[in-house]
């Protein structure tokens, strides 16, 4: 057996991705099969790093000494005698202008701070820029995890982080200090702008979001360019008996979840280097929620109550995913599982969790809720609402529209709990801490929003004739199987791309070790998945009409979601693969749709 270069938590250099660029990091481990170490920035960035991308820190010490006393003492002296020392020194400068000019200044008489002047500039967007004369009296109040913050505020105002390093380690005492302020004033900006007001926005728009949806689907006119409907009587929001089937459907799913049947796989690697088991039964669930729901039906149980207590329901839910919220931010996290991301802000922390993988011994509450109570409680909604259209017009049978959305929506959702495993790498599960942003999503959005559609058609009916329904259900297929195609032919690259199948798919090379696909599907757009989802989503509109704008709601809301997905999968994958990524972008120019975006 081979012998190991590198053991666990040694303290090492390893070169950043896509460029020569070293950086001290931590070994969190060593895959024997890919033959890469798992590594650890200063600022939690993980990274797969072969063993030739890292070197000694012994070795980097020993050139760094070398390099300090070959520089002569006039070298020095000029960089001590620079424009950007005499500049510090003057009062007359407010903090704005520091920043606008704190990376681009150089030193003439040093040839290397002119080359840096070439190779580093930063642009500050226009909003830190009118913040920037901010006092930073403020800032020395103490904040923590400014490394974390630092590289988001990097990554959001498309900052080049590996030029700012470079600059901060190769730039001397007064670049670096420059450098040090332009950090300082955008910290201010995320602590003082982003952080807080945006934790409170969402905590007071999504819940009422809710609210109003619903109270909107209940109107003769559901137009949005109406006035909101009046709030009804508070009474009506409480129903004990709503609290108690919510409670009930949970505790049924969670039984479901620790019943030992089904696959046990491996999530992600942590920054530990373990790897969590997660019991992935979650079609074997939905399959037996659907006997036991139609055993109730068939012994008299009337689901119509989920149509006609609708709002109840969601305000029985709310409740639970805030005292969720609650447990989850109270309960002491392990450092383990801790949030990649935690400023100690307490509303942010309430609102995107503490912890990354909360669990109650092996239960996995994060994993659970995602897959669970509101997914599988989506589509029992969906079937409620056609049971309950059926009664209400008296119908034999649900309308056309209404067996379209509950087909097309039922098979979203057993396409997922079959490929549960997938969700494992997804950005929820392996980024986002577990609070009140994903238990809401979780809880109440999933299922309250995303059958908006159905809700819409029990009291808006809209007849579809033979070619309509025959041209909805083709646009359905073809989203479908790119969707399916395009994320098969990704998890498969993922688990093995030596395999012999995939060996016609092109390739680029990173300096992660891993490759990034060129062709197939994801060699037509960076994310044909998205695409993909985007149609089935219109597919799942269609049926309701073009009377209303509140049915495609779920329709506008998936573009902005999926734009916003993609922004954020471009600045982490350019921070990961670097000079690599820019090459991908190159060779594959459109986004989502072909041609368009």
């Amino acid at each position: 057996m081979p012998t190991v270069k590198y053991q666990k938590g040694d303290t090492v250099m390893g070169r950043w991705p896509g460029s020569s660029l070293y950086y001290q990091v931590k070994v969190l481990g060593f895959d024997s099969k890919s033959q890469l170490y798992t590594v650890i920035y200063k600022d939690g960035t993980e990274l797969e790093l072969k063993e030739q991308d890292i070197k000694s820190v012994t070795g980097f010490q020993t050139r760094s000494r070398s390099r300090s006393r070959s520089r002569s003492p006039a070298r020095r002296r000029s960089r001590s005698r620079s424009p950007a020392r005499t500049t510090r020194r003057s009062s007359s400068r407010t903090a704005a202008a520091v920043a606008a000019t704190a990376i681009t200044e150089s030193t003439p008489s040093s040839r290397r701070d002119t080359r840096l002047k070439d190779t580093v500039e930063v642009r500050l967007s226009p909003v830190v820029s009118a913040y920037a004369a901010l006092s930073l009296s403020d800032y020395r109040q103490g904040k923590p995890h400014f490394c974390e913050l630092v590289r988001t505020l990097c990554i959001c105002n498309q900052l080049d982080t590996q030029k700012i390093n470079y600059l901060s380690e190769h730039g001397g005492r007064d670049a670096e200090e420059k450098l040090n302020l332009t950090k300082l004033i955008l910290l201010i900006f995320l602590l003082f702008l982003v952080l807080p007001t945006g934790a409170y926005f969402w905590l007071l728009f999504l819940p009422a979001w809710v609210l109003f949806v619903i109270l909107q689907g209940n109107l003769t006119d559901p137009s949005l360019i109406n006035a909101p409907p009046p709030l009804p009587p508070l009474d009506t929001f409480w129903d004990a008996q709503a609290l108690c089937f919510v409670i009930l459907w949970i505790l049924f799913q969670a039984l479901l979840y620790i019943l030992p049947v089904g696959k046990l796989s491996e999530g992600m690697p942590l920054r530990s280097g373990v790897r969590l088991k997660y019991r992935t039964n979650g079609f074997f669930a939905i399959m037996v929620s659907a006997i036991v729901v139609a055993v109730a039906v068939h012994q008299g149980a009337d689901l119509t109550y989920i149509h006609s207590h609708f709002l109840q329901l969601a305000t029985a839910t709310f409740i639970i995913s805030v005292l969720l919220s609650i447990y989850l931010y109270v309960r002491s996290p392990d450092l383990e599982f801790a949030s990649v991301f935690s400023p100690g802000n307490v509303v942010y922390d309430f609102f995107k969790g503490r912890e990354l993988n909360p669990r109650i011994k092996n239960f996995d509450l994060k994993f659970f809720c995602e897959m669970r109570p509101g997914l599988i409680g989506w589509c029992l909604i969906n079937f409620a609402m056609a049971l309950a259209e059926m009664k209400k017009h008296n119908l034999d049978a649900p309308s056309y529209a209404m067996i379209l959305v509950n087909l097309f929506q039922l098979l979203y959702v057993v396409d997922g709990l079959w490929n549960e495993e997938a969700i494992l790498t997804t950005m929820d599960l392996m980024h986002d801490g577990f609070g009140f942003m994903l238990a809401f999503g979780d809880l109440v959005w999933v299922p309250f929003t995303y059958t908006l559609q159905a809700y819409y058609l029990v009291l808006h009916p809209n007849a579809l004739s033979l070619p309509a329904v025959i041209a909805i259900v083709t646009l359905k297929l073809i989203g479908f199987y790119i969707f399916r195609k395009s994320n098969s032919e990704k998890n498969a690259f993922r688990r093995n791309p030596s395999n012999p199948k995939l060996s016609h798919l092109k390739t680029i090379p990173t300096a992660t070790g891993k490759s990034l696909l060129v062709s197939g599907w994801w060699g037509v757009v960076r994310h044909p998945n998205y695409l993909g989802d985007l149609i089935m989503a219109l597919a799942w509109s269609l049926p309701c009409g073009f009377s209303h704008l509140l049915p495609w709601y779920y329709m506008i809301y998936f573009i902005i979601l999926l734009v916003h997905r993609d922004s954020r999968d471009m600045s982490e994958c350019r921070r990961k693969y670097g000079s690599a990524w820019d090459e991908y972008c190159r060779t594959v120019r459109y986004r989502i749709i072909p041609r368009v975006y």
